[in-house]
């Protein structure tokens, strides 16, 4: 069983994930641009308290973060640099960057940014053939950093939001209009300082310890607030195994069977859906749904149609991270807005790793999963998810004294 932490673990806001005493939500600004851009964020940059992508993200609507190291085949970073009414090209400089000021584009383009520290970028470009062979733009930027709490190699460096904020400015013809996208960034930079001066010394920050608020789990409130809402999915894929030589697979993968359960009514949701391209050579072992069956599947309209008389606006879509839903999304699919990764919030509760659904469900103790909510291993793994959204949901609205 997921064990409580003794001491009060500090409450996180489910949007921006910072502590909820140094929120800058409340100073987001939604900024529409003509520019598409794609943000690249390493791994160990997602989980550093004061980084700004997920920060110039949630400021932009036509933008998409991503976070991960090795991007050659991947159907997400494909679909994003496809568009050809806006080229892709790379905001990374060095040998063959050309000087966006001086000689912007023509027209709208998907700017792709790599987010991290300068060796964590330089090893996403290196690694990605696919990323460095793009077009590249620098800039110089017009004053210092203003990250104050963030060491920076050089004076000319910035951090990816202020970068944004110019080379936006550029883009879009419009440089004033892009300095709210620095409002938050201030407000993180000002609470943080302010944070670790009121803390400073050993005998300030027992002094908090002493004077500490009802403990309260660290998970998002939504859970809790809106359970009679929580709707979980699952999906499972056809798909191909990685090539060494090319690290990429034979075929995309794609998504062949959606699974829902509403968990106020019990209410489930399955299609299996027939595979578009030739079944990978593990995926009906994998996923124990034969190949007849999987042959046998609705296609992809007639799904989307059964799942939009499913789904309700004020649903709130409680998945196990991102790739099922992903696949979803490619196919046409839509989720509600509101929305819980289940495996960040129990990684961010038990303040480390929690390993696979199946894993984290018997350390939650209880009752063992015995009856599926649907056909294979996804019916299984959809039983599993919902036992975890029903305690988090009931731990999410408790205290203690």
């Amino acid at each position: 069983m997921l064990s409580i932490p003794a001491f009060e673990p500090r409450a996180v806001c489910w949007r921006c994930h910072r502590p909820e005493r140094v929120c800058y939500c409340r100073h987001l600004t939604s900024i529409d641009t003509a520019t598409r851009v794609v943000l690249l964020q390493h791994p160990r940059e997602r989980d550093v308290a004061i980084g700004t992508a997920r920060m110039a993200s949630l400021c932009l609507p036509n933008s998409e973060l991503h976070v991960g190291v090795h991007w050659e085949g991947s159907p997400q970073l494909a679909r994003a640099l496809s568009d050809p009414a806006r080229p892709a090209a790379l905001l990374y400089p060095g040998d063959g960057a050309v000087d966006v000021a001086q000689h912007p584009p023509s027209g709208p383009i998907t700017l792709v940014v790599v987010d991290g520290t300068w060796w964590q970028a330089k090893k996403l470009v290196r690694e990605n053939p696919q990323i460095a062979a793009l077009p590249r733009y620098a800039f110089e930027p017009p004053s210092p950093s203003e990250y104050r709490i963030r060491r920076e190699p050089k004076e000319s460096y910035v951090s990816t939001i202020e970068a944004l904020v110019h080379v936006l400015g550029v883009l879009e013809g419009d440089p004033e209009r892009f300095a709210a996208l620095l409002l938050p960034f201030r407000a993180m930079i000002d609470a943080q300082i302010e944070h670790a001066q009121r803390l400073h010394g050993a005998r300030v920050r027992r002094a908090q310890l002493i004077e500490r608020k009802p403990w309260r789990p660290n998970l998002p409130v939504i859970l809790h607030e809106r359970a009679a809402d929580l709707v979980c999915v699952f999906g499972e894929a056809n798909a191909w195994p990685y090539r060494v030589e090319t690290r990429s697979p034979a075929h995309p993968d794609e998504l062949v069977q959606w699974l829902a359960c509403r968990l106020r009514t019990g209410e489930t949701f399955e299609r299996v859906i027939a595979p578009r391209h030739p079944l990978g050579p593990n995926t009906a072992g994998y996923i124990g749904i034969d190949a007849d069956r999987l042959a046998a599947g609705a296609n992809v309209a007639e799904t989307l149609h059964a799942w939009s008389a499913f789904v309700r606006p004020t649903d709130v879509v409680c998945s196990w991270g991102h790739y099922a839903k992903s696949l979803f999304l490619e196919i046409g699919g839509t989720v509600p807005r509101a929305q819980v990764d289940l495996r960040h919030a129990a990684r961010v509760f038990a303040k480390g790793s929690v390993g696979a659904i199946d894993d984290l469900s018997a350390r939650l103790g209880g009752a063992p999963v015995s009856a599926p909510l649907g056909t294979g291993r996804g019916g299984m793994r959809l039983a599993q998810l919902v036992e975890v959204a029903r305690h988090f949901a009931t731990l999410a609205g408790t205290s203690r004294p």
